[in-house]
C-alpha cells in the first residue's frame, strides 16, 4: 500500500481562480456600497479562515458577524451599535493572531468612518447605500466629471462633443487629458472582468482630435466683481465658471504666464506648454481680466482686494520647496527641485552636462526632477528614496520611465548630510542605510536605521524634492486662520461663515493634485455665485447617446505608448504617443455604461446641470 501520493494542483488552481475572484470583486468595490454590508462581507471571510483555537476568533468573530447581520435585517437597535463595538473591541484586545485582530480593528475602524450609515440601519432600518450608489468612476472623480457620457460619445465618433460633456465641470480637459492621476479607474466596475478602462487615454484621444471648441456663451452681466488669487488651476477653475454665470473677474498672478504648477511644476516632456496654452485660451475667451506679475501683499494690498470687489478667492499654489532639514543644505549646487522646474517654466534650462545628480525624495516631483536632469545632459542621475520603491508615492509609470531613461533608484537610503568641498561646493551626499519597519498612518513602512555604516555617493549637484509648501504670511498678517501650512477654509470654500473670501486649491488643502485644484474651484465657484446672491446653472447641450443592450466579453486594456527611451531623453518633446482611432473605439467599447445599467436608470437619470 503507497504511503504518499503526488498532490493533485487541479483542486488548489480552482481555489486560487476563486480568491481571484474575490480579489477583484475587493478591489473594484465602487464608493457607496454599503459599510455594514462590506463589514459582514469582511468578518465571514476571516471567520472561514481562522484555525479556531482561540475563544476570540471561534466564537467572537461568529457573534459579531451576527450583530451586523442583524443590524443588515433591521432587527437592531441603536444598543446594538454598542455592543458591536464592544465585541469588536474585546476581540482586537484578545485575539490570538491577525486574523481576529484586523477582522475586529476593520469593524471598530468603519464603525467609526460610517457611523451616519450605522445609525440609519439601526433608527430607520434603511440603508444609504441602496438609494445613493453612485457610478465609481464619476465619484471617484474629483470635479464630478461625466465619464461613462464622454466615453459614450467618444465611442460614436463625437470628440468634440466629449470634450463639451467634460467642460461642463473641468475647463482643463488638454491638461487632464494628459498629466491627470486617474482617479476614476481605481474601482471601475470592469476591473471585475480584466481591467480598468483607460479613461485619461480616451479623454486624450478626444481633446487631440476635436479641433478648436467654443466655450458656452456667458450668462447676462450681473455687476458683480470677483478677484481671484493665483492663475493656477484652481484659480482659473473658478473664473471660468464665474465668469460664465455672468461676474466680473479678475485674475492677479504673480508670475509672467498663468497656468501654475501645470506649467512651473510639470515638465514639457510630460505636458507641452502650447497644449496648456489651448486651455488657457478658451478660459479667457470668456473675458477674464488677468493683471500679470502682479504680487499680493507687494504690489497691490489683500486688504484692498477685499474692501474693492464683492468676493475674493485665493487659490495661491504650492510654489516654495521643503527643505530636506540635514546637514549641507546651504551649499552651493544643492537646489529645491520646485525651482528647478519653475525656472524651466519660464525657459531657463540649466546645463547639467556632465555632472553627477542625485535627487531626494520619492514623490511625483522627484521623478519630474530625475528625468529632467536626465535631459539637461547630466552623466549620472540618482534618485535617493528612504523606503523601498513599491513605498514611494510617484506613479509607477513615472518611475519606470526614469529608470528606462538612465537614471539609478537607491532605495532604503536615507540622506543624512552633504559634504562640500573646498569652495563650498556640494561634493558628496551621505545616506544611512535603511530597514522597513513599522506601518505608519499613510500604511507605508516607516524606514528604521540598519546595523551598517552610512554610505558616501560623490555628486555635484543635489536637488531637493521632498516636499512643498505655500506662502501664507500675507493672509496670516490679515487674520486669516492657519491650520498645517494650509488656509483653514471650509468645506464650501469659505473662509468665514457668510463671509466673502474663499480659499481653494493647493493653499487649503496643502498640495495635491491638478484634479483636486480644480475640483476645489469648481466648488468655491458654486457658492461665490450663491453668496453674490444668485443661483446660475452650468449645463451642457449635449446629447449622450443611449446604452445598448451588448455583450461586453473580456478583452485586454490597450493603453498609450512612449517613444523609445533612448530617443525621448535627449529632448523635452512629449514621450506619450496616443491611441490611434482603432484603439480608441475598441477601448471605450469596453466601458459597461454604469450610469444607465443599475444605478443610473434607478436613480432617474443623469445630472446634466449643477
Amino acid at each position: 500500500m503507497s504511503r504518499l501520493v503526488i498532490k493533485a494542483a487541479d483542486g488548489q488552481r480552482v481555489a486560487d481562480g476563486l480568491y481571484g475572484d474575490l480579489e477583484r470583486r475587493l478591489a473594484s468595490a465602487p464608493p457607496g456600497l454599503c459599510p455594514v454590508d462590506l463589514a459582514l462581507s469582511f468578518v465571514t471571510v476571516c471567520q472561514a479562515q481562522s484555525c479556531g483555537k482561540c475563544v476570540p476568533c471561534r466564537v467572537g468573530l461568529g457573534q459579531l458577524a451576527n450583530l451586523l447581520r442583524d443590524l443588515l435585517d433591521g432587527k437592531a437597535s441603536m444598543c446594538t451599535l454598542d455592543l458591536i463595538e464592544q465585541t469588536a473591541a474585546t476581540i482586537y484586545d484578545s485575539a490570538d493572531c491577525a486574523i481576529g485582530y484586523d477582522a475586529a480593528r476593520m469593524v471598530l475602524s468603519n464603525l467609526k468612518a460610517y457611523r451616519t450609515d450605522y445609525i440609519e440601519h439601526a433608527a430607520k432600518r434603511r440603508c444609504l447605500g441602496s438609494f445613493q450608489a453612485p457610478v465609481p468612476c464619476r465619484e471617484l472623480c474629483p470635479a464630478d466629471v461625466d465619464v461613462p457620457g464622454y466615453i459614450a460619445l467618444i465611442a460614436e465618433g463625437r470628440y468634440a462633443d466629449a470634450v463639451r460633456l467634460i467642460r461642463k465641470d473641468n475647463p482643463f480637459p488638454v491638461a487632464c487629458g494628459y498629466i491627470c492621476e486617474h482617479p476614476c479607474e481605481s474601482k471601475c466596475r470592469r476591473n471585475l472582468l480584466d481591467d480598468a478602462v483607460n479613461i485619461r487615454g480616451l479623454k486624450r484621444y478626444a481633446v487631440d482630435n476635436a479641433g478648436k471648441v467654443p466655450v458656452p456663451a456667458c450668462a447676462p452681466a450681473t455687476g458683480k466683481t470677483v478677484a481671484v488669487i493665483g492663475g493656477g488651476p484652481s484659480g482659473l477653475t473658478a473664473a471660468y465658471f464665474l465668469a460664465l454665470m455672468g461676474h466680473k473677474v479678475t485674475v492677479f498672478e504673480r508670475r509672467k504666464k498663468l497656468g501654475g504648477m501645470l506649467r512651473y511644476g510639470i515638465p514639457a516632456y510630460r505636458f507641452p506648454r502650447e497644449l496648456l496654452d489651448r486651455d488657457i485660451e478658451a478660459i479667457l475667451s470668456t473675458g477674464i481680466e488677468v493683471r500679470y506679475e502682479c504680487n499680493v501683499g507687494t504690489d497691490v494690498a489683500f486688504e484692498d482686494l477685499v474692501k474693492e470687489y464683492d468676493c475674493v478667492y485665493i487659490s495661491a499654489g504650492a510654489h516654495t520647496g521643503s527643505k530636506a532639514r540635514i546637514e549641507g543644505e546651504d551649499l552651493k549646487g544643492v537646489i529645491s527641485a520646485v525651482e528647478l522646474l519653475k525656472g524651466i517654466g519660464d525657459g531657463e534650462y540649466p546645463d547639467f552636462t556632465g555632472k553627477t545628480v542625485a535627487v531626494i525624495g520619492g514623490g511625483n516631483v522627484a521623478m519630474d526632477a530625475t528625468r529632467t536632469s536626465v535631459r539637461l545632459g547630466a552623466s549620472k542621475v540618482y534618485c535617493v528614496y528612504r523606503r523601498r520603491q513599491v513605498d514611494m508615492t510617484a506613479l509607477p509609470e513615472e518611475v519606470e520611465g526614469a529608470i528606462a531613461e538612465g537614471a539609478e533608484l537607491l532605495t532604503l537610503k536615507a540622506p543624512v548630510r552633504i559634504e562640500g568641498d573646498a569652495e563650498g561646493k556640494a561634493a558628496a551626499l551621505w545616506v544611512k542605510p535603511q530597514l522597513s519597519g513599522l506601518l505608519d498612518e499613510s500604511g507605508r513602512p516607516s524606514p528604521v536605521n540598519a546595523d551598517l555604516p552610512e554610505e558616501r555617493i560623490p555628486v555635484d549637484l543635489v536637488i531637493v524634492a521632498v516636499g512643498q509648501k505655500i506662502e501664507t504670511a500675507i493672509f496670516e498678517k490679515a487674520g486669516l486662520p492657519v491650520t498645517k501650512g494650509a488656509l483653514a477654509a471650509m468645506a464650501t470654500g469659505q473662509i468665514f461663515a457668510n463671509g466673502k473670501i474663499f480659499a481653494g486649491g493647493d493653499c487649503a488643502t496643502n498640495p495635491a493634485t491638478a484634479i483636486r485644484a480644480v475640483a476645489g474651484g469648481k466648488v468655491a465657484a458654486a457658492n461665490i455665485d450663491n453668496y453674490l446672491g444668485y443661483h446660475h446653472e452650468i449645463g451642457v447641450d449635449v446629447e449622450i447617446p443611449a446604452a445598448r443592450a451588448e455583450s461586453k466579453p473580456r478583452r485586454g486594456r490597450i493603453n498609450t505608448s512612449e517613444r523609445l527611451a533612448g530617443e525621448r531623453k535627449q529632448d523635452f518633446t512629449c514621450i506619450e504617443i496616443g491611441m490611434t482611432e482603432e484603439g480608441a473605439l475598441t477601448e471605450a467599447s469596453r466601458c459597461l455604461r454604469c450610469d444607465h445599467y443599475g444605478c443610473g436608470a434607478l436613480k432617474g437619470g443623469r445630472i446634466n446641470k449643477w
